[in-house]
């Protein structure tokens, strides 16, 4: 159990991936960026300040079957069950420091809020099922579990179809050959190429590898998926327990930042069975993508050495804003590379550059906008006999431990 990605949140739902293998989720949105290691326990990362994420969504999905239109492709379908009730389409779009989405329309919305979407998955048919809890109550804290209005036997699955798209046939995946289940990783389908990983750690490893190495020998380079087939072997050798440095070697030196970062992310795994380790990090660190040098600032805290440190200082040396400087801050402060240099004068004297990102990266957490009073706010608070109030809940009790308090009405003198 690898414990990364620690700070102050809620749940981590909606995990999903996209086609390079970006994490995104619903808190945080970009969650690719909160891979850094936890510091030593019980110490947290700090927040995410100025990062969109939020709670109340259960799954999501990115469109990539082809019996969905063409305008669709590359975006994503996520359900929200608070604060509001609907199934949205949106956009991922890529900064030079990360990526966000984008709101486009709903899908589904309705008015009637026992309609609580909690999930969704393509189906092998290419159809899109969305689970609907349905239910009058939501929550488990915001009512108690006993409440008469839970509904505790109805439910609907929605079953979404584009208008005049014909039902896809799925490839054969349990009990396939080997090599037919290698050929179905070159799809454009996430879901028949997750499946069909999956059906792979299950077969004969030996055989698996031997397979794979044969099929990766055999790619077309002039294939504009090219890259992308790599990768999927380099996911799928994972999955086998089994690695290819050249493979990853060659990723790594590529023309496609995408596939780059998504070698750098692997290489976090296979750093040691690199005779030139240390100084393919420090390249990946001065990456002209913020995306490549993003994971190799996340890597450098899984490789936790002096070495992997002074790659991490380089990352510092370029822009980096948002996700890429979160990213930075967190394997700064990981329980592997934190020793390496907190608390050492000499150290930090001699990379001034460390004291000026940690100051700027503090003031941006000061600034948080969470943490500002409108001017309406502001202006309030500077009242007369104003009476603070502070209602805490009692211990393993569903109870509020101040239950009744008096005030005068506004503008009566006391």
């Amino acid at each position: 159990m690898t414990a990364f990605g620690t700070h102050q949140s809620t749940n981590p739902w909606g995990v999903t991936f996209d086609d390079w293998g970006q994490h995104m989720a619903s808190y945080p949105i970009y969650a690719q960026a909160f891979h850094s290691l936890d510091p030593a326990y019980p110490t947290q990362h700090p927040r995410p300040v100025g990062l969109r994420a939020y709670s109340g969504t259960c799954g999501q999905e990115f469109v990539d079957f082809p019996n969905w239109p063409e305008e669709m492709q590359g975006g994503f379908v996520k359900v929200r069950y608070k604060p509001t009730n609907r199934v949205e389409f949106h956009r991922w779009h890529e900064s030079g420091f990360g990526y966000d989405e984008e709101y486009v329309s709903n899908l589904i919305f309705s008015r009637n809020l026992s309609f609580i979407p909690v999930d969704l998955r393509y189906g092998p048919d290419g159809a899109m099922y969305v689970c609907d809890w349905y239910n009058p109550v939501k929550g488990h804290a915001q009512y108690s579990l006993r409440d008469e209005r839970r509904d505790r036997v109805s439910g609907r699955i929605f079953r979404i179809m584009p208008k005049g798209a014909k039902p896809q046939k799925m490839p054969q995946i349990d009990g396939a050959p080997i090599g037919q289940l290698l050929d179905i990783l070159k799809r454009r389908e996430y879901r028949y190429r997750y499946w069909a990983k999956r059906e792979l750690r299950e077969r004969d490893p030996a055989m698996t590898k031997a397979a794979i190495d044969s099929w990766v020998a055999k790619l077309d380079p002039t294939d504009p998926r090219h890259r992308h087939h790599q990768i999927e072997a380099v996911w799928t050798y994972r999955g086998i327990d089994a690695t290819n440095t050249q493979l990853l070697g060659e990723l790594l030196e590529c023309d496609d930042h995408r596939a780059r970062a998504a070698a750098t992310h692997q290489f976090r795994y296979w750093h040691d069975q690199f005779d030139n380790g240390p100084a393919l990090l420090r390249k990946l660190a001065n990456d002209p993508s913020g995306l490549v040098r993003m994971e190799a600032a996340i890597a450098t805290s899984y490789i936790g050495t002096p070495a992997a440190l002074d790659a991490l200082l380089d990352t510092i040396k370029h822009p980096n804003i948002g996700h890429l400087s979160y990213a930075i801050r967190t394997a700064l402060g990981s329980r592997t590379i934190e020793p390496l240099w907190k608390g050492n004068a000499d150290f930090t004297a001699e990379h001034p550059e460390l004291a000026v990102f940690m100051t700027a990266f503090d003031l941006r957490q000061k600034m948080s906008p969470n943490k500002r009073y409108s001017a309406k706010d502001a202006q309030f608070d500077t009242q007369k006999n104003l009476k603070v109030v502070k209602i805490s809940a009692v211990k393993e009790r569903m109870l509020y431990d101040i239950t009744r308090f008096e005030v005068w009405p506004a503008n009566r003198s006391v």
